[in-house]
């Protein structure tokens, strides 16, 4: 059985924890649509949301994710648990929740590490990759780019060359599941306790990695199709799996919609960044102003033209979500106003009878 501490439990939970006694600390490992998979101490349980903790979120933030540290209580007998409290996050991946509403969805939590993975074929994207890393940075978690499926590549060079300038000064490592050559470069983040999350395009190797890692047939993985070198989607919903060595690992599915949530530009466009602070006005929207340095930057080849592109793109997406978030903030708070009032009214009426 698994200790708390090999399932990355530190001082930073504990000392919340205790706060609340009478509550077991668990680890949630899966979500699924109306329960979690929970491990603690005694084992594994399916666990359900307190109505106290449903009623007091107002938004997907407030319920449970993978990787979070919950407290429970057990019903050992049953092989059930209650879940009362999610204790604070030491960092969260989040993305804005698919389809028209403004939400955040926090796809994991409690990491240390984002592998990003890349395939070393023709499904290598460095726009995409620089939305990964975009995610990454606000995380709060370390990131780090997995070149998958080396042995279909003849030369990494160009590869790489590629990654250095989306993601400079980031670690990048290059492998294959299938051979196993590379694998001993991210021994150093799959310690005990401490927690790794795959990101990556679907296809792109995570759960031919994971069972390597785990040394078990434990997901579901898809041959790549020759047409157009993409691999097939396997991965259904998020799952924590505790590897063999201490480690931990969360495979995710390939996501459609891949929009961040909350983030800056520095970690990812540092070098766009550092050339829009040369520019002669602060306020430069870098078109037609004089003194431009970005343009200058374009004009002699220093910043990639597609770069650029998808530097400003992603900009005008933050900003956008970040009015929505504002609106429906506002409308969040005058909500749960609307019901502490209703609260106080019915607790006055009550006592007057």
């Amino acid at each position: 059985m698994a200790t708390l501490e090999a399932l990355g439990w530190n001082s930073f939970f504990a000392e919340q924890a205790r706060r609340f006694p009478g509550l077991a600390p668990a680890r949630v490992t899966v979500e699924h649509k109306h329960f979690y998979r929970v491990v603690v101490e005694c084992g594994e349980m399916r666990a359900e949301v307190a109505g106290r903790l449903r009623h007091q979120a107002t938004g997907r933030d407030g319920f449970p994710a993978v990787g979070d540290w919950v407290l429970v209580q057990p019903r050992p007998l049953e092989k059930r648990a209650t879940i009362h409290r999610i204790l604070d996050r030491r960092s969260k991946l989040s993305r804005k929740a698919a389809g028209l509403e403004t939400q955040e969805q926090i796809l994991v939590a409690n990491i240390n590490t984002v592998f990003l993975l890349q395939s070393l074929n023709r499904d290598f994207n460095p726009r995409r990759l620089e939305r990964y890393l975009t995610m990454a940075w606000d995380s709060g978690a370390n990131p780090v780019v997995l070149l998958t499926k080396l042995d279909l590549c003849r030369d990494v060079r160009p590869f790489l060359d590629q990654v250095e300038v989306v993601a400079a000064g980031v670690p990048v490592h290059a492998l294959s599941a299938i051979t196993g050559d590379g694998l001993e470069s991210i021994d150093p983040y799959l310690g005990i306790g401490q927690s790794v999350v795959m990101l990556g395009s679907s296809g792109v190797g995570k759960s031919t990695l994971v069972n390597h890692l785990a040394g078990a047939h434990l997901l579901e993985v898809g041959e790549i199709r020759y047409d157009d070198d993409r691999g097939r989607h396997t991965t259904a919903q998020r799952q924590l799996i505790l590897l063999p060595r201490g480690g931990i690992v969360i495979d995710t599915p390939g996501m459609r919609e891949l929009q961040p949530w909350a983030a800056g530009l520095d970690g990812t466009f540092a070098d766009v960044e550092d050339l829009a602070r040369e520019c002669r006005f602060r306020d430069c929207k870098h078109e037609a102003e004089p003194g431009c340095r970005v343009r200058t930057a374009l004009q002699e080849g220093i910043l990639d033209a597609a770069r650029f592109h998808s530097y400003r793109k992603l900009g005008a997406e933050l900003k956008y979500l970040e009015r929505r978030r504002d609106a429906v903030a506002m409308a969040q708070e005058k909500e749960k106003w609307k019901k502490i009032h209703k609260a106080y009214n019915r607790m006055m009426r009550e006592r007057g009878r």
